[in-house]
């Protein structure tokens, strides 16, 4: 096992075990060791051999080709032990249902979970409350509330609470929703988006408009401009990041089991659409792991794969779950995601810019070979251990299909912290910068990647001076002494344009079960009809969803560079 400082950091700040005066008492190894203890022991519900597979998962994890999601390294093997990181909640139209779904999530925050909500069966501002003959304060306000409540809870002890708001294009109150994040200091714990029917975007290409929908009745309650609100979108994502657009009837076309009802809401970061009270577990394989020869060792990988498929699997059965719902959805539809980091890493090693044509057709045949593994195995898991509850009048409940253990088996997440004790690049993101300084949980890390370092060694150009540059640059754009080539090879996300970022989140998408959380990132001087191209681009890919973020859009949350502009 080979950590990095900065791993160790981030292990002793969240991960590894304390006792009741907060000094750190479990070693990198005995964590490792206790997360596959943990999952093992679900094989004897199943009738597999739980020291066997404690072995093969132990060499997975220690070796850092596959990471599982934080709950999973924080809580496994503790009596809260709540092992799932993606959770959505219902929220209905009732004062009750409001504060029983917060109290709900508090819950899962605590346990070091993310929660996605959809407001959008709440009734709109100013309408009718019978019970009272009031008026309603409409999603925006009780958005508010809960944004409130999770300042004061800290995930897992470790982590800043997050959620995910959505809210349909079709709510009479969706431009207050768009609005609401201008103010800086709104819904901080909050990443938000909004919810776009196909129908929406078809007004928008047509500049129409279109209806929307009182929640409480079902009828109509007036209608916009698609491109005036198409341009709110923008401009509200321009000035703050928020709100994304999730493309909702695309994902709900991609949903497996249509007859438990549609998806309303996603994860924090927007790649996991869940159905209500419904939770899944994330884990990823570092691909840059796999690279020999100049090639990905493809027999390497799929070995893994399937091992990692078996551990999420167990995962499900190793979990305890915070309410008895989200167990009963969980283990009837047993969603897995295994995803892909090191992405940026992998294409340096095999000498590929990010954004070159060949790298975008490798990641559609990269993406696909996972997605069939995985699905092989869960197959494989299935003849073993039978097939997922509520396969019945599912998408592979008929003759052709594949028989599965798992309703989805794929998602890519964005892999912030694990990427940093993998020692890899971050999900299928390219390099945030070459060099560069961080805060996690108030602790510094300086941040460099080790194939450029290796590089400048080998190829004779590494100076103590060329590092400080590049740490103070963040990219190779403007430092001197560096050849071409590797300039090209570690491009940094400000210097690929926004197109680029859209073809690579779809081709990954495009052989993904679930969703791709991917930033795409605009330089400070992007315009707001850039952020539209961006999105018009992302619907006309096939994503199931877009992010966009300019630079120095959030204040004092950025590391600061001298090249970007």
């Amino acid at each position: 096992m080979e950590l990095t400082a900065n791993a160790l950091k981030v292990l002793r700040a969240r991960y590894l075990l304390k006792d009741a005066d907060g000094r750190v008492v479990e070693s990198p190894s005995e964590m490792f060791a206790r997360i596959a203890r943990t999952v093992a022991a679900a094989e004897s519900l199943c009738g597999g051999d739980p020291l066997r597979w404690e072995e093969r998962f132990f060499d997975l994890v220690s070796d850092l080709r596959f990471l599982p999601n934080s709950p999973t390294i924080m809580n496994a093997g503790k009596p809260s032990g709540q092992l799932a990181a993606c959770f959505v909640l219902p929220v209905e139209d009732s004062m009750q249902s409001i504060f029983d779904t917060l109290k709900n999530a508090a819950l899962i925050l605590q346990s070091g979970g993310g929660t996605g909500f959809s407001f959008s069966r709440l009734r709109p501002r100013a309408d009718i409350v019978r019970s009272t003959g009031g008026v309603a304060s409409g999603p925006v306000s009780f958005m508010k509330i809960y944004n409130t409540a999770t300042d004061v809870i800290k995930q897992g002890g470790a982590r800043r609470g997050a959620n995910m708001g959505i809210l349909r294009v079709d709510h009479p109150d969706i431009l207050d929703f768009i609005r609401v994040k201008r103010a800086a200091a709104e819904l901080a714990n909050f990443n938000i988006s909004v919810a776009a029917t196909d129908a929406f975007m078809a007004a928008v290409h047509a500049d129409g408009d279109y209806g929307l929908v009182n929640p409480r009745t079902g009828k109509g309650a007036g209608r916009l401009r698609a491109r005036e609100v198409f341009a709110e979108i923008a401009e509200s994502a321009w000035d703050s990041g928020d709100p994304g657009l999730i493309f909702i009837d695309r994902i709900n076309a991609a949903n497996p089991t249509p007859l438990l009802g549609p998806f309303e809401s996603t994860n924090p970061c927007g790649e996991q659409p869940l159905l209500p009270y419904e939770a899944c577990v994330l884990g990823s394989i570092d691909l840059s792991c796999y690279v020999r020869g100049g090639e990905i060792d493809r027999t390497r990988l799929a070995a893994d794969i399937e091992t990692a498929v078996r551990f999420l699997d167990d995962t499900i059965d190793a979990s305890v779950y915070p309410l008895p719902a989200i167990e009963a959805m969980h283990k009837g539809n047993r969603k897995i995601g295994l995803g892909v980091m090191g992405w940026a890493d992998t294409l340096i090693l095999l000498g590929i810019p990010y954004n070159h044509r060949r790298a975008f057709a490798l990641a559609r045949e990269t993406m696909r070979f996972v997605r069939d593994t995985a699905r092989a195995a869960s197959a494989a898991l299935a003849a073993e251990r039978g097939v997922f509850p509520n396969f019945g009048g599912s998408i592979y409940d008929g003759p052709g299909m594949p028989r599965l253990r798992n309703a989805t088996v794929t998602t890519i997440a964005p892999t912030g912290t694990l990427a940093t004790i993998a020692d890899c690049s971050s999900g299928i993101e390219p390099l945030f910068a070459v060099a560069y300084r961080r805060l996690v949980l108030d602790t510094e890390l300086s941040e460099v990647n080790r194939h450029f370092v290796r590089m400048a060694r080998e190829r004779g150009f590494y100076s103590e001076e060329l590092m400080r540059e590049v740490e103070r640059r963040g990219s190779l754009r403007r430092v001197a002494g560096v050849p071409a080539e590797v300039k090209r090879l570690f491009r940094t996300a400000l210097e690929i344009p926004p197109e680029d970022h859209i073809e690579m989140q779809a081709a990954f998408q495009e052989f993904t079960d679930n969703a791709v959380s991917k930033t795409i990132n605009l330089p400070r001087r992007a315009t707001r009809e850039e952020v539209e191209r961006a999105f018009l681009l992302a619907y006309a890919k096939g994503c199931k969803g877009i992010t966009v973020f300019r630079y120095g859009s959030k204040r004092g949350t950025l590391v600061k560079f001298a090249d970007v502009d």
